[in-house]
């Protein structure tokens, strides 16, 4: 793949999109309270480890993930339909200050769970980058996680600062603003391609 091909696919436009779409799920903000109340309870995270684990996670999940689909006979127009669904049910959460999704599991290392898995590189994260795909151009998507991923660990690093800065207020009604946002996002991934899959059929 040449340079000039990425520059002909480049759009900031979709950059900021995808990104905004990504903040909205992995909701680092969201989830400052449980790295404080994990470092607090003797579990502290190292904020480069679990950055660079979530990153490749999701960078690998991202280009393999096709691969997994096609062994299973599932397009990307199907996956983003299912995506879409589940994004829906993940702004319900937020929106709602419901527990849809509800994790379990050994928690004996903080940084690969649960701060890796789920809250960073969780079933959301994945769903919503092949998603993403079926409507976006490769190389802003990854700029945008890129992006996500120095915010993410810019957050983990300065938890306890983060919390003084940002109100649990106002981390509060960020969540329901990029709840809104997940819910309108979700809305249009399933209309566009269920939309793609009805042409095919026909």
């Amino acid at each position: 793949m040449s340079f000039d091909y990425i520059l002909s696919r480049l759009s900031w436009q979709q950059v900021a999109s995808a990104f905004i779409v990504l903040f909205a799920i992995i909701d680092v903000l969201g989830s400052t309270p449980i790295f404080i109340s994990l470092k607090k309870g003797g579990r502290p995270t190292n904020a480069l480890k679990a950055t660079l684990i979530s990153t490749f996670l999701l960078v690998g999940f991202f280009y393999a993930g096709d691969a997994v689909l096609k062994l299973f006979s599932v397009d990307i127009q199907s996956f983003a339909v299912a995506g879409s669904l589940i994004i829906f049910l993940l702004a319900l959460e937020m929106l709602l200050d419901i527990e849809i999704f509800k994790y379990s599991g050994p928690l004996k290392e903080a940084t690969l769970i649960p701060v890796v898995f789920p809250l960073i590189a969780g079933a959301g994260s994945f769903t919503t980058l092949l998603s993403l795909k079926a409507e976006y151009a490769s190389v802003n998507i990854m700029i945008a996680l890129f992006l996500n991923m120095l915010f993410v660990y810019i957050v983990i690093r300065g938890a306890d600062c983060v919390e003084r800065i940002v109100s649990r207020t106002a981390i509060y009604v960020l969540r329901k603003f990029f709840g809104v946002i997940l819910l309108a996002i979700g809305v249009k991934l399933f209309t566009a391609n269920l939309t793609a899959l009805i042409e095919v059929l026909k």
